[in-house]
């Protein structure tokens, strides 16, 4: 069906903007969480619990904090939404994982077109002050590499800011008759 990537800062409406589309287009959409569960952080947990209420029962969830692509090949033909590639990143990162082989593996996947619907929620974190740390500077790097890959095989990639979308890239879509509509 389609790739869709959603780009916005933190409470931006990114996630709510993803989770809106997923409900469009399947009565029971996958909720792919690269969050790794932190016990110890009661803020953490009470943000993983409100999305949880706002999505609802009828969502089915898969928590997978380092192996994106395998799971998406695994979930191919349902509608999942991915949030986010930003804590997949960030865990990559951690781990001493090469995420420029991690990236290509993902794009590899998205560009082959994914019998069901994926919609990426991921942040971009490069329109602020740069970061102090050399270890900042290099997350807020990859990061853009990442988005910018993720971008180039999309079919859609919508930045949200304050809760409204605006789209940056739309493919035409082909019609029954060979046409671009």
């Amino acid at each position: 069906m389609s790739v869709t990537l959603i780009l916005g800062g933190a409470r931006s409406g990114k996630s709510a903007r993803a989770q809106a589309l997923a409900e469009a287009a399947s009565r029971s959409p996958v909720y792919l969480a690269t969050s790794r569960p932190m016990q110890d952080d009661a803020e953490w947990q009470a943000r993983i619990a409100h999305h949880r209420a706002a999505r609802g029962a009828h969502w089915r969830l898969v928590e997978e904090p380092l192996a994106l692509a395998d799971t998406l090949e695994r979930l191919d033909g349902e509608v999942v939404v991915v949030d986010c590639l930003t804590l997949w990143l960030a865990n990559l990162m951690q781990e001493g994982r090469d995420v420029a082989a991690e990236t290509a593996a993902l794009c590899g996947h998205l560009a082959r077109g994914p019998a069901g619907a994926v919609l990426l929620v991921s942040n971009e974190v490069g329109m602020g002050l740069a970061p102090e740390s050399a270890l900042g500077r290099s997350f807020r790097d990859a990061q853009g590499r990442l988005n910018q890959a993720v971008a180039a095989v999309a079919d859609r990639v919508e930045f949200v800011a304050a809760g409204l979308p605006l789209v940056l890239k739309e493919k035409a879509k082909e019609g029954v008759d060979g046409g671009k509509h």
